[in-house]
This record gives structure tokens, C-alpha cells and sequence, in this order.
């Protein structure tokens, strides 16, 4: 794809990274309980590694190996999180990323947004398959794959290392014949 895609649910816009979404970034990642959370964003998160994961997504995207959609409520047109998907084209399929800031935390956004890339997954880029691992105490998130479907593929013991502590994830999964399955009216 040539042309970056927009998703749209009710109440998001999904849509490019922009260096414009570099103060919203770190406003929202420098957060202590985001970190903990997400291995690739450090706390304190400062202005150059927002740049470089701005830079990093856009760069990934050119090169087929990553989708980074910024996410947005329609009605601000300000960076809130962000949700993508890491593509193994060897293998077709993706793994599933996300996050979003701690003020929009408890309004099911994002659930509403992993649907709308579950969608885009299957539907526009034919993946076989999407994974995504969470920590065994990120119960919110485990809710969040749950809710979109994903089956628990099984529990990756010590899987990280995080500050010295080793961590546990649970592996889960959706097929794009389950995805299927679980969207087809009965």
C-alpha cells in the first residue's frame, strides 16, 4: 500500500503518525504506568524518544514491516495512543501492539480500536494470523483481547526481563478462519 490507510470506528480516527504528534506522545507515554507495560517505552519517555519511535513507524511502514496507526478521537484531532501491527510476511502474520493514554482509560476505546485492526488485518492485508502477548497483571488489556476474541495460545513464563524482574506474558491469537468464524452471522 502506497497510500497510508484511515480506519474509522464510532468514536476514532486511526490514522498516519506525524512528527505533529510528538508533544501529545510524550505527554501521554512519560507516564510511570504505561511503561510498566509496554517494553518499548521507557519512563521517564522524553522529547527524542518520541522522535525516534515517530521516525521509527514511519520508516517501518515504507519498508512493509509495521502499520502504526496513531489514534485519535474523531473529535479531536489530537495523538492519544497508539495500535499496530508488526508483520512477519515470511509467515503471514502480524503481531499486535497498543497502548493508550491513561485519561481515556475505562471507555472501551480501546477495544473499539484492536476490532477495527483486527478488520484491517484480515480484510486488507490477508494475514493468517494475529498475536499479541500481555502481562499476566495487565488485567485490562487481557479484557481487551478477550472482548475482540483472541484465544489464550498459552503462558510465556519469564518471558522479560523488566528492571532487574523477570515477567510472564500470555500468548493469544486470533486466525483469520476464527475471525471469520466469530463475524459471520449464524
Amino acid at each position: 500500500m502506497k497510500t497510508f490507510p484511515e480506519l474509522y470506528t464510532n468514536r476514532l480516527k486511526l490514522r498516519k503518525v506525524a512528527t505533529d504528534d510528538l508533544n501529545a506522545l510524550v505527554r501521554y507515554a512519560n507516564n510511570k504506568k504505561i511503561s510498566e507495560n509496554i517494553l518499548n517505552i521507557t519512563y521517564p519517555y522524553k522529547e527524542e524518544d518520541a522522535a525516534f519511535w515517530i521516525d521509527l513507524a514511519i520508516k517501518a511502514y515504507a519498508s512493509g514491516e509495521r502499520v502504526v496507526f496513531a489514534i485519535n478521537l474523531k473529535e479531536l484531532s489530537e495523538f492519544i495512543g497508539a495500535i499496530g501491527l508488526r508483520i512477519d510476511t515470511r509467515h503471514n502474520h502480524a503481531e499486535l501492539g497498543y497502548w493508550i493514554g491513561e485519561p481515556f482509560w475505562g471507555k472501551g476505546l480501546m477495544t473499539e480500536a484492536v476490532k477495527e485492526v483486527l478488520k484491517f488485518g484480515f480484510g486488507t492485508l490477508h494475514l493468517h494470523k494475529i498475536f499479541a502477548t500481555v502481562f499476566t497483571d495487565n488485567r485490562a488489556s487481557e479484557r481487551t483481547l478477550i472482548n475482540n476474541g483472541l484465544v489464550k495460545e498459552g503462558e510465556l513464563v519469564d518471558q522479560y526481563k523488566v528492571d532487574d524482574v523477570y515477567k510472564t506474558v500470555y500468548q493469544y491469537r486470533l486466525t483469520k478462519q476464527e475471525y471469520e468464524k466469530a463475524i459471520s452471522p449464524i
